[in-house]
């Protein structure tokens, strides 16, 4: 289009619109269908894959692609999942009563973490807008959910905003323009991303959007009056919901704190590598797949900020222990409570919707039945035999007896779910809707009358009243009668077989029911309205609902989980010692084929006579299980939950840090060993006497004698380090096994196998010493690895062994032996030696002794 076409004024009136949110997609709502154009329209058809066409702009064509108004919530999700920002432009008047053009606006400006449309996000996870506001080398985030209404902040410096980002891994960052730079190489966290101009990020203009946000005078009694970069980005969330035309917030009624003392510390690394959330193996199960038995959304999304945020708190960890286990002792309450959980729903965000006027009679109906079904929760507190604290939770609870006593008097138990169907409201509620619903009741037996009646004086049997949208009611008469039509009849329309005629009385009546579903729809939304307005007042009682089941339904998770898996109530402490007994991995356990069975194993670790744990044994036989099971146990206590093992004393951990596994991190520039490294600073870096530290293969990345020194160097510092931090150590180097000689808290240990000719049976067992062999050319035979080349590798790891030997100047006094063929140390013969005693010699023919021999001489080079 060039400069001098000249525009429609429809797409004038597009142009301008457009202009104001050049990055988002604008859905235009013309008539009946939401219409995009140019760029938009290409983008569009492609993504939702529908047709792309075009339309005349005055002297000119542009692009065109659209879909009914009503499939919105089918094609939203779609475009906003596929990282696109959508403008929502509707006409703003009534088409019917105004000359020109239809007033148009944006009403809603959708992104991946601004969004109610629950198509657009998951149900167990929170849909978290994150606002980062970088202050030199201290940052400032928030988290803002607006489909439930929760909002925290934090401050801290890049690796801890890094490690918040892959905990509570938001749908969405905003982040100031001027940082653009800085934020792609201090973040490698793959979402939609926005950036807002530097006068957003302002100190007093954040205080002032909260303060009014909250109602408030200061931000004092939130406890975070003190992080002022923490404001400074929760403000720019704020802001950022004005933009986006999400003035309806009443549901965001408070803002708080993540108290990093509250927390156990788990770096990026850490959660990735103990795959909390998801598993890098496409077939791979998550530790939140095994943990999430919960009945509720609210409640899985409780579960997963429990394990992005394990406790430290030691009196808070035993409260959570405390109600499971009484949720195991009283079986009959656990599984009454569970069936109840199943009907709540999505409390939390049908609050939400409620507050921002979302919510339609179908959900308000279900929000009554949620909360009968809370107050039914409630009731079971009554029962005797509860401990204190499942009581109190339960007392806690609020009845909310008159929301729910509203909803079931002025709705009907089955509303449709769009006001506009009619027959939401109650009968006795409103005279006037009462009568205007007889009105059109009875319409359809003052149309059988009047057929009826037409029939008799027209002599016309076949004779029909019928309704379309285009001219109303009309009376159809086949061409066979049409001598028969009365003059008073008005023809309106003609057809192949027949011609339809209206009169004066059906067009009375047409109004006149047309008038009373009008006046129906009118008043039932007024009522409804209204009755929204009031239950609104309470959200904060439902919120606080919501909050006390989704504990509930975690908790109650916890004990179905320790019933169905054998999980055992942990013993925490404030010692520094880890005593595991018989732990097991919960996922790789949950896993296994029917015939196996997952081997147990005893894990002891404090500061004073066994702070290191040095792990040899063979490849695939279960080291680097054995490392992320203890974590995971001991996650799994702080937690709250019960444990795989038969018994597990846990001093509180402050902190995990896992160097687990291999990957290379090309597209950064960063091979494997370098990603070994920094995971490895990170963990070096940032020691304290709780830590719980888990090594696996250090110095695996690069050649073997660099790799055994940087091992035991990092080993020797962990044991000298004032912290004296608890340490599991797995390695191939079994080198390091002379370490325990000469460090006194170092203890050796080996996965045990068992040797069987020339194969090995995995025991996977733990026990004390250290093993000698790493099995490799083994387990590379187990993979099917041709056999001429597990032969090869066994001559030349002779060959190596043997020239290691040597070069080390140990030598032994030699002793009168009788010469034999096979003590020669000579890998050419040991490998006839080996290819003679396969030989099955009672089932050799001739002809393949011959050609035996014939391999022998080959060989030799004969």
């Amino acid at each position: 289009m060039t400069a001098k076409t000249k525009d429609t004024p429809l797409m004038r009136q597009y142009n301008s619109i457009k202009s104001k949110h050049p990055s988002a997609i604008l859905l235009f709502r013309v008539g009946d269908f939401y219409e995009t154009f140019g760029k938009d329209a290409i983008i569009v058809s492609k993504i939702l894959s529908i047709v792309l066409t075009s339309r005349n702009n005055g002297s000119s064509k542009i692009e065109l692609a659209g879909f009914p108004h009503h499939s919105l919530n089918t094609y939203l999700p779609k475009l906003v999942r596929a990282g696109q920002r959508v403008a929502i432009c509707d006409q703003l008047e009534d088409p019917k009563s105004t000359k020109g053009i239809v007033k148009r606006g944006v009403t809603e400006l959708v992104t991946a973490g601004v969004s109610y449309n629950e198509l657009t996000f998951e149900t167990k996870r929170n849909n978290f807008l994150a606002s980062i506001y970088y202050n030199k080398d201290v940052l400032g985030i928030s988290f803002l959910d607006i489909s439930t209404g929760e909002f925290i902040l934090a401050e801290g410096d890049v690796k801890y905003v890094d490690k918040l980002l892959q905990s509570l891994r938001p749908s969405e960052i905003i982040y100031q323009k001027e940082s653009n730079k800085r934020f792609k190489i201090d973040f490698n966290y793959q979402c939609s991303t926005f950036m807002l101009d530097e006068w957003v990020f302002n100190a007093d203009y954040a205080d002032e959007l909260l303060i009014r946000q909250f109602s408030t005078t200061s931000l004092k009694g939130f406890g975070v009056d003190k992080l002022e970069n923490g404001i400074i980005a929760a403000g720019a969330a704020l802001h950022y919901l004005k933009e986006t035309k999400h003035d309806h917030t009443s549901h965001i009624l408070s803002i708080h704190r993540i108290e990093t003392e509250l927390f156990v510390w788990m770096d990026r690394f850490t959660i990735r590598n103990l795959e909390l959330f998801s598993s890098p193996n496409l077939e791979g199960k998550s530790l939140i797949q095994v943990l999430d038995n919960t009945k509720t959304a609210m409640g899985a999304r409780m579960l997963r900020r429990w394990i992005a945020l394990p406790l430290k708190e030691e009196k808070e960890i035993k409260w959570r222990h405390n109600i499971v286990e009484d949720f195991i002792t009283h079986n009959d309450i656990t599984d009454d409570i569970i069936v109840k959980l199943e009907k709540v729903g999505d409390l939390e965000r049908l609050a939400s919707k409620l507050a921002t006027l979302r919510v339609n009679p179908k959900e308000c109906v279900q929000l009554k039945n949620a909360l009968i079904s809370v107050l039914e929760i409630k009731n079971l507190g009554i029962l005797s035999g509860v401990s204190n604290d499942l009581m109190m939770l339960l007392e806690n609870i609020d009845g909310c007896k008159e929301i729910i006593s509203m909803i079931e008097k002025e709705l009907v138990d089955d509303p449709p779910s769009f006001l506009s169907k009619g027959f939401v409201i109650n009968s006795g509620i409103c005279n006037t809707l009462d009568e205007l619903r007889e009105i059109q009741s009875s319409a359809r037996d003052f149309l059988d009358k009047m057929l009826e009646r037409e029939i008799k004086r027209t002599g016309i049997s076949s004779l029909k009243i019928s309704f379309n949208n285009v001219f109303g009611y009309y009376l159809e008469v086949r061409n066979r009668f049409k001598e028969s039509v009365p003059e008073d009849w008005i023809r309106k329309q003609t057809l192949v077989n027949a011609e339809r005629y209206i009169t004066e009385e059906l067009k009375e009546y047409e109004q006149k029911i047309l008038n009373a579903e009008e006046r129906i729809i009118i008043i039932e939304t007024e009522i409804f309205n209204n009755l929204i307005a009031s239950i609104s007042k309470h959200i904060q009682r439902i919120q606080l609902n919501a909050s006390i089941i989704a504990k509930i339904d975690c908790l109650s998770s916890f004990s179905i989980l320790a019933k169905n898996y054998n999980y055992n109530k942990p013993d925490i402490t404030s010692s520094s010692e880890l005593v595991i007994k018989q732990g097991r991995h919960p996922v790789i356990e949950r896993y296994l084929k029917d015939d196996d069975s997952y081997i147990p194993n005893d894990i002891i670790l404090n500061r004073e006579s066994q702070q290191i744990m040095m792990i040899t044994g063979p490849n695939m036989s279960g080291k680097s299980a054995l490392l992320r099971q203890t974590a995971l146990i001991v996650l799994m206590a702080q937690i709250g939950s019960y444990v795989p093992a038969k018994s597990a004393n846990i001093g509180v951990v402050d902190k995990i840090f896992t160097r687990v596994g291999g990957s290379d991190n090309i597209s950064m520039g960063e091979s494997t060993f370098m990603v070994e490294m920094l995971e490895t600073a990170s963990i070096l870096n940032n020691l304290s006497k709780n830590s719980l530290i888990l090594l696996d293969e250090i110095g695996r990345g690069t050649s073997t004698y660099d790799g055994i020194s940087i091992a035991w160097a990092i080993a020797e510092y962990l044991h000298e380090h004032p912290t004296k931090a608890k340490t599991l150590f797995a390695t191939h180097y079994h080198e390091l096994n002379e370490m325990s000689k000469e460090f006194n808290r170092i203890k050796n240990y080996n996965v045990s196998v068992k040797e069987n000719k020339n194969n090995i049976i995995f025991i996977r067992t733990l026990k004390q010493g250290g093993s000698e062999h790493s099995f490799g050319i083994h387990v590379a035979k187990m993979a099917g690895i041709p056999n001429q080349v597990v032969k090869k590798a066994n001559n030349t790891l002779k060959q190596l062994e043997s020239s290691r030997s040597q070069a080390s100047g140990s030598t032994k006094e030699k002793q009168e032996f009788q010469l034999s063929f096979f003590d020669i140390d000579d890998p050419v013969l040991e490998q006839i030696r080996d290819d003679l005693l396969e030989i099955d010699i009672n089932s050799l023919t001739p002809v393949e002794a011959l050609m035996k021999l014939n391999d022998i001489k080959k060989i030799i080079g004969k």
